[in-house]
């Protein structure tokens, strides 16, 4: 579980974080505060995971928060104003949400957060043990569906929604392709065609056009080859060595 504090000037822009927050089992709302000095009380009562904080407040704004806590918890920023980005990664925040808020970008955040957040995951030595122990959510109607990276053999775009085949079951839930590909590591997960991305561990065979996981031929789009085959001919070539 997750426990995750809100700080933030704004009601309203409270109202969507909470929401938000409810709607995904492993986090836990720990508290809000309207102000970076309820923040500072509120770190020292209790222990905070994450912390979606605001940039633009009274008193003392979010930036200048973060660079005077000694051991802060990770961070997401949520700020109507994109220029402070470059800042705000250079203080090594998880992500930097601009207001308003879609819930699909939110999710794509809370995705990266589990990484930085969970123990196990930073203990691991061995990537397919991490691999296989870790998960997304992806909202499926009213409920986030857990997702285990191992499971997962192909995604294919279907317009506004995607199809998660893993080796259990089909998962449908509206969201871009692109915005799926971030949400999984890359050496793991290739994108190969405009429709379709594949778990490399899954592939059984494939050639310059097409590629097998599971019995099921997915084509290899030419915008997409050249990646492909430099990522395939090299995990190839590291089998032969071994």
């Amino acid at each position: 579980m997750i426990r995750c504090l809100i700080v933030d000037d704004e009601p309203l822009a409270r109202d969507v974080i909470r929401r938000y927050i409810s709607e995904i089992p492993t986090l836990q709302l720990a508290g809000e505060c309207a102000n970076a000095i309820q923040a500072f009380t509120a770190l020292q009562q209790q222990p905070i995971d994450l912390i979606f904080l605001d940039i633009r407040m009274p008193q003392l704004n979010g930036n200048d928060f973060l660079k005077a806590l000694k051991n802060p918890p990770k961070v997401i920023f949520t700020t109507a104003f994109s220029e402070y980005a470059l800042e705000g990664y250079e203080l090594d925040v998880v992500d930097y949400l601009v207001k308003p808020i879609p819930f699909e970008r939110f999710l794509k955040a809370i995705n990266k957060a589990y990484h930085f957040t969970d123990p196990k995951a930073a203990a691991r030595p061995v990537a397919d043990d991490k691999r296989s122990e870790s998960f997304v959510y992806f909202r499926v109607d009213r409920k986030m569906i857990k997702v285990m990276l191992g499971d997962i053999l192909y995604i294919e775009s279907m317009k506004d929604y995607v199809k998660i085949f893993t080796t259990g079951a089909k998962i449908v839930t509206k969201q871009s392709i692109s915005s799926v590909e971030e949400m999984l590591p890359e050496p793991d997960f290739i994108r190969i065609h405009r429709s379709f991305i594949v778990s490399v561990q899954k592939i059984t065979s494939y050639t310059q056009e097409l590629l097998e996981v599971n019995k099921t031929e997915l084509p290899i789009g030419k915008l997409y080859r050249n990646e492909v085959m430099k990522v395939l001919d090299y995990k190839h070539a590291n089998l032969k060595q071994r």
